[in-house]
């Protein structure tokens, strides 16, 4: 069953709201260099149930998360673990690249997110 509206707190909104002003470099190259206008909407730090996510695009049903240090600690990978199992419950695929990724192989990262976009529609 595809679900096109996923559930958010809304009380997580002023969080979101601060991280979306305070992105780190990274994501905000990722966001100005290929996001922001690609040709299907894509948000930046939406609100899924209780998470927040770095890029959501609705439309291909697309989680976009990029990594700093701290998801690499065993803790950050359990936590990660459990929030992809929570999304893949509303049938999201879940991408995820190192800032290493987004810093030196930026090309390759745009072309995986469009690859994937493309075949999610």
């Amino acid at each position: 069953m595809k679900l096109d509206i996923v559930p958010k707190n809304h009380g997580m909104l002023p969080q979101a709201r601060a991280l979306r002003r305070n992105m780190t470099p990274q994501e905000a190259k990722l966001w100005y260099q290929f996001l922001r206008n690609y040709p299907v909407k894509i948000y930046k730090q939406r609100i899924i149930e209780s998470f927040i996510v770095d890029f959501y695009c609705s439309k291909a049903q697309l989680v976009i998360e990029v990594d700093g240090a701290q998801h690499f600690s065993e803790q950050g990978q359990t936590y990660d673990r459990e929030r992809s199992a929570i999304l893949a419950q509303y049938h999201l695929q879940v991408l995820r690249f190192s800032n290493a990724e987004v810093d030196f192989h930026f090309d390759s990262v745009c072309e995986k997110i469009h690859q994937t976009i493309q075949s999610r529609l």
